[in-house]
């Protein structure tokens, strides 16, 4: 995928804002790593979990986080594992995104929770 243009950085940015608000947890699951153990395919996402619901209606909301996050911190997105390509190793990965997005979107890196599906 080719590198995000400033419209698609701010509509990208725009939907996190919209679907993101401070102290959610963001869950993640890796889906790839490469045999050097430097690279990963990451996935994000945030669960909605309505309090009422109508019999037939879904309870919990699934939002996929990748694609935007990809454009707005500049990290690579993998088109075969629909994943973030994050290069690093020595600590949690997945934590050092959602930090990264939390500063991005809050100028806090700890304002958003993560978990590991």
């Amino acid at each position: 995928m080719a590198k995000a243009n400033k419209q698609q950085v701010k509509e990208a940015r725009e939907f996190l804002q919209k679907n993101v608000q401070k102290d959610d947890t963001i869950f993640f699951v890796v889906k790839r790593v490469s045999n050097s153990g430097m690279y990963r395919h990451i996935d994000f996402y945030k669960f909605d979990v309505k309090d009422t619901f109508e019999e037939g209606e879904n309870r919990v909301r699934k939002v996929w986080l990748s694609s935007a996050i990809a454009k707005v911190l500049g990290y690579s997105f993998k088109e075969q594992t629909q994943s973030v390509g994050v290069q690093g190793c020595g600590m949690d990965m997945g934590f050092s995104v959602i930090y990264n997005l939390a500063h991005n979107l809050f100028d806090d890196g700890y304002a958003l929770k993560h978990e590991q599906l």
